[in-house]
């Protein structure tokens, strides 16, 4: 594999990983588990409540931290018809997967899009980790996932998804870079976003459109062709530009310069192969939280960028089956609200 073509591992190349060895799962893997160019990454049997996020280090283990004073607050049993995990709290949550990565390849991981619209915060954290999100080439060992619910408390079950790895061989190729502005010109009557309401009720993960809208969202209509953000709410608004990825490539959603406004415009940022290129093409959807002051977002303001790579092969299947929950997108809630 050393001697392939760099860029970002498609889905047949996931699934030799798999028969190697280079990942493996205390279970079997689900049928739609493996994405055209992402793993989907499922929770385990329990969840630690830990007094604050945590990065190992150079020398120490999760597990290792874990086991100092004060970090671990109690630990919960996901089994027993499941488990709350409440807002403004902060869990560690060892997942099914595990791995060891060949030479050459590293992975990165991000929320699932259905877990960024409902704004929960997470993060993959690995053995000896000194960053987020990132495992380095040749990392062997287990993969553990940070989950913060921001707004609204979940219920969660082992076998759960809420993050997806992507890995990629080698540096990315032939890189390309569009800016996304948000649009707030849509046809009279319809909103442009929707803000989270506070104390909202519980969202269960798998309650798969089972979520009246109104009872965790109100929509949002421009004055004048603008919006002001409150400090600390959460919106869903979305791009005026239609996304899409050609087959030979993979997208990630990143941060713009900051000084272009204090705002975050993502959580959950990735692109695969396929997306968009339906017709109309799909509109990204934006999770967007104002940081410390009240924000004016007008139409067309630039709020994030979108980065192109290669993938290493072009994938067996191209996102937009029917399994796909957003192909075709405008502004649409996660795929847990009717």
């Amino acid at each position: 594999m050393a001697e392939a073509k760099p860029g970002v591992l498609p889905d047949h190349e996931l699934k030799a990983l798999f028969d190697a060895g280079a990942i493996r799962s205390t279970e079997p893997l689900d049928v739609d588990q493996i994405q055209p160019a992402s793993l989907d990454l499922r929770l385990a049997q329990d969840a630690y409540r830990i007094r604050a996020s945590f990065l190992p280090g150079a020398d120490r283990s999760v597990a290792d931290v874990l086991q100092e004073p004060g970090i671990e607050l109690h630990r919960i049993d996901l089994t027993r018809q499941g488990a709350v995990l409440e807002t403004g709290c902060v869990y560690l949550v060892p997942l099914m997967e595990h791995v060891k990565l060949p030479a050459g390849i590293s992975g990165r991981a991000n929320p699932k899009s259905s877990t960024g619209r409902i704004d929960v915060f997470t993060r993959l954290v690995t053995n000896r980790g000194k960053a987020f999100d990132d495992i380095p080439t040749g990392y062997s060992g287990p993969l553990w996932l940070e989950i913060s619910p921001r707004t609204f408390s979940i219920l969660v079950r082992p076998g759960d998804r809420l993050a997806q790895l992507r890995l990629r061989r080698n540096k990315p190729q032939n890189t390309s870079e569009k800016t996304v502005s948000i649009d707030m010109d849509l046809p009279d009557g319809q909103p442009v976003g929707w803000r989270a309401k506070h104390h909202a009720g519980l969202i269960d993960l798998r309650g798969i459109a089972k979520h009246e809208i109104a009872d965790f969202w109100e929509p949002l209509f421009p004055h004048r062709g603008r919006l002001v953000l409150n400090p600390e709410d959460f919106y869903i608004l979305a791009s005026r530009e239609a996304v899409k990825v050609a087959g030979t490539k993979a997208a990630e959603m990143a941060p713009i310069a900051p000084e272009l406004g204090e705002f975050r415009a993502h959580y959950a940022g990735f692109f695969d192969p396929g997306f968009g290129t339906n017709k109309g093409g799909s509109r990204a959807v934006l999770e967007v939280r104002s940081r410390d002051v009240p924000f004016i977002l007008e139409h067309g303001q630039p709020v994030a960028k979108l980065v192109y790579e290669d993938m290493a092969a072009k994938p067996s299947a191209l996102y937009g089956g029917k399994r796909s929950n957003y192909q075709g997108q405008g502004l649409k809630l996660s795929k847990h609200f009717g």
